[in-house]
């Protein structure tokens, strides 16, 4: 049974995530919204060290929390000037975007709960798993594995940095 203690910071962290998540997308100084995600990431990273995932949280903040949001800081300090404000948006087709991430939750959300019907296979244990099996799936190209995402994202990380030289060396 859990205890109080785990659900109430369980509530607290899950208001952090959602509280910060929504000052990220609505704040106009950049740079906040970066702090933003950041804080983001660390709560998603205490989510994971209340689970007991330990190796999932310290990658959620080396990698997500280190990196990235580096990354994105270096990204705006290239392309702006760190104090403008943004300017609102103007557009007139607010529902539309609204009525898109409904449909988006809706899809993801029938394509979790019929994975298996889809695929006729169970997902493979993981329940309590050690670092070999998580190497595994992570550079495997069996059926679960994540080999081609993994170097998808890397390509796509090496983009972002060659985009960010070619601005740099234009000014």
């Amino acid at each position: 049974m859990e205890s109080l203690g785990n659900i109430i910071m369980y509530f607290v962290i899950a208001l952090a995530i959602i509280v910060f998540s929504v000052l990220t997308v609505t704040s106009r100084k950049i740079l906040r919204s970066a702090t933003y995600l950041l804080f983001v990431l660390f709560a998603t990273a205490a989510l994971y060290f209340q689970l007991d995932y330990a190796f999932l949280g310290a990658v959620q903040i080396a990698v997500y929390a280190g990196g990235i949001v580096v990354l994105f800081v270096f990204s705006i300090l290239l392309t702006q000037k760190p104090g403008e404000d943004a300017k609102p948006l103007d557009s007139h087709h607010r529902w539309l975007g609204l009525l898109a991430a409904v449909a988006g939750i809706a899809v993801c959300a029938v394509a979790l709960f019929s994975y298996t019907q889809f695929c006729g296979q169970q997902l493979p244990d993981m329940a309590d798993p050690d670092i070999a099996q998580i190497g595994h799936f992570l550079l495997s190209t069996d059926k679960f594995g994540y080999l081609l995402p993994f170097e998808a994202v890397s390509v796509l990380l090496l983009a972002c940095i060659i985009g960010g030289v070619v601005i740099a060396r234009r000014r």
